[in-house]
C-alpha cells in the first residue's frame, strides 16, 4: 500500500499561482515606486506645489486686471483673457491631479472616470492655450498688414470667432477618445492613466494641438516682421 502524499507540505512549499503572477508582475513593472520621504523628495514636492499655486494665482491676477481695468475691455485683451482662462483651468484641474499621480509612483488609483476626466481636461486646456497664442499671432498680423480694413469693430468680431473656434477645436481633440472610442486612456490592470496611444489619434492630436499651430505662429510672426520692416523702410 502506497504511503499517503503529504498535502500540507506540498501546499506550503509550492507558491500559489496568484503569488507567482504578482511577483513576476512586480519584477517586470518598469514604473517607479512612490517617492521616499527624504529631504530631496520634500523639496521637490514643495517646489511642485509652489508651481501650481503660482500658475493659478498669476493667471487669476491677469483675469482680474482685465476685468477691472476698462481700457483692457477690448481686443486683443479678450484673446489674452481666453488664454489666461485656459491656464487657470490647467492649474486648477490638471496640475493637482498630476501631482497626486507623481506621488503615487505614476500609478493611477482614482478610477476610470476620473482618469478620463483628467486626460480630457489636460488635452482641452493645453490645446486651447496653444491655439489662443495662435489667435493672438493672427490678430497682430492683421492689425499690421491690413490695418485699414481691420477696424476695431471687425477686429472684435473676428477675435470672438477665433475664441469660439479655439475652444471648439480643443474640445474635439480632447473628447475624441471618449466620443468615438479612439483608443483607451485607462488600464485597470497596470493602473496607468495616459493620453490614448492609438496611432491615428496620436497623429491627429499632435498635428492639431501642436504642429499646425506652431507652423501658423511661425509663419504669422515672419509675416509681421516683413510687414513691419516694409513699413519702416517706406517711412525712411
Amino acid at each position: 500500500m502506497d504511503s499517503p502524499v503529504n498535502l500540507t507540505y506540498f501546499s506550503l512549499s509550492t507558491p500559489a499561482p496568484s503569488e507567482t503572477n504578482r511577483s513576476s508582475l512586480d519584477a517586470e513593472d518598469p514604473r517607479p515606486s512612490p517617492p521616499l520621504h527624504s529631504v530631496f523628495g520634500v523639496l521637490v514636492l514643495t517646489l511642485l506645489g509652489f508651481l501650481v499655486a503660482a500658475t493659478f494665482s498669476w493667471n487669476l491676477l491677469v483675469l482680474a486686471t482685465i476685468l477691472r481695468v476698462r481700457t483692457f475691455h477690448r481686443v486683443p485683451h479678450n484673446l489674452v483673457a481666453s488664454m489666461a482662462i485656459s491656464d487657470v483651468l490647467v492649474a486648477a484641474l490638471v496640475m493637482p491631479l498630476s501631482l497626486v499621480h507623481e506621488l503615487s509612483g505614476r500609478r493611477w488609483q482614482l478610477g476610470r472616470r476620473l482618469c478620463q476626466l483628467w486626460i480630457a481636461c489636460d488635452v482641452l486646456c493645453c490645446t486651447a492655450s496653444i491655439w489662443n497664442v495662435t489667435a493672438i499671432a493672427l490678430d497682430r498680423y492683421w492689425s499690421i498688414a491690413r490695418h485699414l480694413e481691420y477696424t476695431p469693430r471687425a477686429r472684435k468680431r473676428i477675435s470672438n470667432v477665433m475664441i469660439v473656434l479655439t475652444w471648439a477645436l480643443s474640445a474635439v481633440i480632447s473628447l475624441a477618445p471618449l466620443l468615438f472610442g479612439w483608443g483607451e486612456t485607462y488600464s485597470e490592470g497596470s493602473e496607468e492613466c495616459q493620453v490614448s496611444r492609438e496611432p491615428s489619434y496620436t497623429v491627429f492630436s499632435t498635428v492639431g494641438a501642436f504642429y499646425l499651430p506652431l507652423c501658423v505662429v511661425l509663419f504669422m510672426y515672419w509675416k509681421v516682421y516683413k510687414a513691419a520692416k516694409l513699413r519702416v523702410g517706406s517711412r525712411k
